[in-house]
């Protein structure tokens, strides 16, 4: 019979805990001059892979925005916290194994806590940027990922561990931009910041300012709710 492989006992433990999708990718690729945010191996200096998981929001929270609000918020929150049991509980299993496993914080600023650098408003490390290399998408002009199944309507955490698991990057990655996005921009129009501009970029400050004094706190989710993928 054969064994089943640490990659293969993971992916069916975060599955089985109703996670949507999950990748591996090689931490190496955070080494790579084009990319200029926080790495994981500031955090752990043995990481070899970072694991993605992922779980899809339900359509019904975007629709109601912006006077739902309170309600997207919520909604994501709690799907923050599914994401955070199913994260400990696949960091217990890589334990167990006799590897050590830390879980990423999912956003810069949740349930009360800053985890982001207040002045780059960058977290720790990218997950997205890590999701992209394991293959499960690519940005969106929102600089959101935006997956096959579910477009940018997905909550991620990832996990940092000195395991050699199986890695997920396809040999050809797919284009950075996601192709359909330069033919659109709907998201562009409809932010109330002004912060998503038509070269790419984006203008953390001004989404944080809005989210923040405007807001009080609550998410925007626009730019969401408008992606036609």
């Amino acid at each position: 019979m054969r064994e089943i492989t640490l990659t293969k006992k993971i992916e069916n433990t975060a599955f089985k805990m109703n996670a949507d999708f999950i990748g591996i990718a090689d931490a190496a690729c955070f080494e790579s001059s084009e990319y200029t945010g926080n790495k994981p191996q500031d955090v752990m200096a043995s990481v070899r892979s970072v694991i993605i998981l992922g779980v899809s929001v339900p359509r019904g929270a975007f629709e109601t925005l912006p006077e739902g609000r309170a309600e997207y918020t919520n909604t994501l929150m709690a799907a923050t916290a599914t994401l955070r049991i199913v994260a400990f509980q696949i960091a217990k299993l890589i334990e167990k194994e006799g590897y050590r496993a830390t879980i990423v914080p999912t956003e810069g600023s949740e349930f009360g806590y800053w985890y982001a650098n207040r002045e780059t408003l960058k977290a720790n490390m990218s997950i997205k940027y890590a999701a992209y290399h394991a293959g499960l998408g690519n940005f969106g002009m929102n600089h959101l990922l935006i997956t096959k199944d579910y477009g940018p309507r997905v909550r991620m955490t990832a996990i940092l561990t000195n395991a050699p698991l199986e890695k997920g990057e396809k040999d050809t990655l797919l284009p950075f931009i996601n192709e359909k996005c330069s033919k659109c921009s709907k998201c562009i129009e409809i932010c109330p910041a002004g912060a998503i501009s038509r070269d790419g970029k984006i203008d953390r400050q001004k989404c944080a300012q809005y989210m923040f004094n405007v807001l009080g706190g609550l998410r925007c989710g626009l730019c969401v709710k408008v992606c036609p993928q």
